[in-house]
């Protein structure tokens, strides 16, 4: 073990900010971070041994006790329980004699739930030692079990168990013509930096990752910041359930995402770029590090760009299961080895990010937009979208329609024209934006796809009329409590209350006070979170509360009488009883 740790060190430069990836390593020699790895560990990077528990145990999908040899994780997102997940997993865990939670006793198999894997369209979906595994039902879950019992390596299994499509099904103005690799450094180089810039900024493109800053003006305040030197991240962590727009992005256009990155490089003047991806999407690595190399062999990443002496390359760096690693204060600390605790702002990245120097971070979807600008003009971006949002807009559809997959959009499109082109029927409602965004009705769907109107980072949950609606609320809080990341007790605490609150009404426990409560406590989280996870973990219910009141009643306890039975005698009985000394007695007995 020793040389093992020395080596893994070693192989990242004995640097801390690469521990993720250090461990990473560990845990699949060992199948879990031993106690005596990490000892090892604090002493090749001279760091407290308690910060790299601290990491350990921050992320989900590090283990500091043994996992099976083969290590299952299905995912238990809405979409995923809507495709009947739940009974899939019950009957691979009676097939492999192993409890959900559990490591089977002879260490060959472990079974678990983890978060939305990105596979929304393509579910009920799970992780085997990382990779997926699509489209599950009975037929397939005995061929895996049958794999497992024999023993049978991963590189043996058949293709069509991993098989991950990309579901492209209606391209628009970015992925119908993406651009040729260089073309987009090419026309930076004969325009120039300043005239790139002022180019971006007259496109209007605003953050595709949900908040909508305006691109040109965080590359601005980024480039004119002083500091030692400037870097540029691409946030490919879509943790957020129902979506999964990046993975394709990244699969079918990361040559342009790549050239997006380098763009931004050239014109804030930064060397090194990270793309950080999240750990579901560890099937993609190798590919990516392939385009990388690709480009590099072009001169379109290094030393001296197209001969023109700019010096930008980019390094991946994995998650490790995080859904607040979306948040940029907290992917940039995950970055630097750490707990993605989102940090305090101000000061913001673009002033103080990696290594506490000026940085850009942007989503994948943005970057791909912003190479798109610089070969075809923001004149011609312009000329599609609504007067406030400029350009096109791609999003992940999935739930009840016969046509779930990747859509793309002018701005301004209508809701109902969405879902007429997804073929969606009798609709009860949508949740935009993931649990983090607004569940909107059948009577919204006049409501148009827009910054000034509905905002998205990128994901459309679709639910017909035969829905439980408290069943996707319950699942949507039960995700939120269990992600945060519990900094800050408003978030902590606040989102297992509103959990327990919830599933208390659901239960058929609740009262009208109790619907006052839980409204109270929605208020408090989301306004005194401290980052947007917490701010926005109160959406699922505030929105479909505001929708739906008359759900919320008649969820609400009632009581029933039997025939002949005189309630305003029992009453009395009641008032009397409770100037008693057992009072409390007897009011039970009553209520009984």
């Amino acid at each position: 073990m020793k040389e093992f740790i020395r080596a893994a060190a070693q192989q990242a430069g004995h640097q801390p900010v690469r521990l993720l990836q250090i461990l990473r390593t560990v845990q699949s020699h060992y199948r879990h971070i031993p106690a005596e790895a990490i000892d090892l560990l604090a002493g090749q990077l001279q760091m407290p041994r308690t910060q790299i528990i601290a990491d350990i145990e921050f992320y989900s999908f590090f283990h500091l006790t043994p996992q099976g040899q083969y290590d299952i994780l299905f995912s238990d997102s809405i979409t995923d329980r809507m495709l009947d997940k739940q009974n899939l997993i019950d009957r691979l865990s009676g097939r492999l004699k192993v409890s959900i939670g559990q490591v089977r006793e002879d260490g060959l198999v472990s079974l678990n739930n983890t978060s939305c894997t990105g596979l929304c369209e393509q579910g009920p979906a799970a992780l085997v030692n990382g990779y997926p595994l699509t489209r599950l039902d009975t037929a397939r879950l005995d061929e895996i079990a049958d794999l497992i019992e024999r023993q049978q390596p991963l590189s043996t299994w058949p293709e069509h168990l991993f098989a991950v499509e990309d579901n492209i099904k209606k391209p628009g103005l970015l992925l119908n013509d993406p651009i040729p690799a260089g073309a987009g450094l090419e026309r930076l180089y004969v325009k120039g930096l300043q005239v790139s810039l002022d180019e971006i900024d007259r496109s209007g493109l605003r953050g595709r990752g949900g908040a909508g800053f305006k691109t040109a003006m965080k590359w601005r305040l980024c480039a004119e910041e002083p500091g030692e030197q400037r870097f540029v991240v691409c946030n490919a962590d879509e943790g957020e359930p129902g979506t999964f727009k990046d993975r394709v992005l990244l699969n079918r256009y990361a040559d342009q995402v790549f050239e997006g990155m380098t763009i931004c490089a050239a014109i804030i003047g930064a060397e090194q770029g990270f793309l950080y991806l999240r750990v579901e999407y560890l099937f993609l690595h190798d590919k990516l590090q392939h385009i990388l190399q690709q480009r590099r062999d072009a001169g379109l990443l290094g030393g001296n760009i197209l001969g023109r002496g700019l010096r930008f390359d980019i390094e991946i760096r994995l998650g490790a299961g995080a859904y607040i690693c979306g948040e940029e204060s907290a992917l940039i600390e995950s970055l630097e080895g750490k707990p993605g605790i989102p940090r305090n702002r101000p000061p913001y990245p673009v002033t103080h990010g990696y290594l506490n120097q000026p940085t850009v971070v942007n989503n994948v979807e943005t970057f791909l937009a912003a190479a798109a600008i610089m070969v075809n003009g923001d004149a011609w971006f312009c000329a599609t979208g609504s007067e406030k949002s400029a350009g096109s807009k791609i999003i992940s559809i999935s739930g009840d329609c016969q046509a779930p997959g990747i859509y793309e959009y002018p701005f301004g499109t209508p809701i109902r024209q969405i879902l007429l082109d997804c073929r969606a029927d009798e609709v009860l409602g949508v949740q935009v934006g993931g649990p983090s965004g607004v569940f909107i009705s059948a009577q919204e769907l006049d409501r148009k796809l827009a910054f000034e109107d509905l905002a998205t980072g990128g994901s459309f949950i679709i639910f017909n009329t035969s829905r439980n609606l408290f069943q996707i609320v319950q699942n949507f809080m039960h995700f939120f409590a269990h992600e945060s990341c519990g900094f800050c007790t408003p978030c902590r605490v606040g989102t297992s209350l509103l959990k327990n609150q919830l599933d208390k009404i659901v239960d058929g426990h609740g009262s009208a006070g109790d619907v006052a409560e839980l409204e109270a406590l929605c208020r408090l989280v989301k306004n005194y979170s401290h980052c947007g996870l917490g701010q926005t973990a109160a959406n699922p219910i505030l929105s479909t509360l505001e929708r739906y009141p008359d759900l919320y009643h008649n969820q609400l306890k009632t009581i029933s009488y039997e025939p002949g039975f005189d309630l305003d005698a029992a009453l009395d009985v009641a008032r009397r009883m409770a100037h008693r000394d057992d009072s409390a007695a007897h009011l039970t007995q009553v209520e009984e």
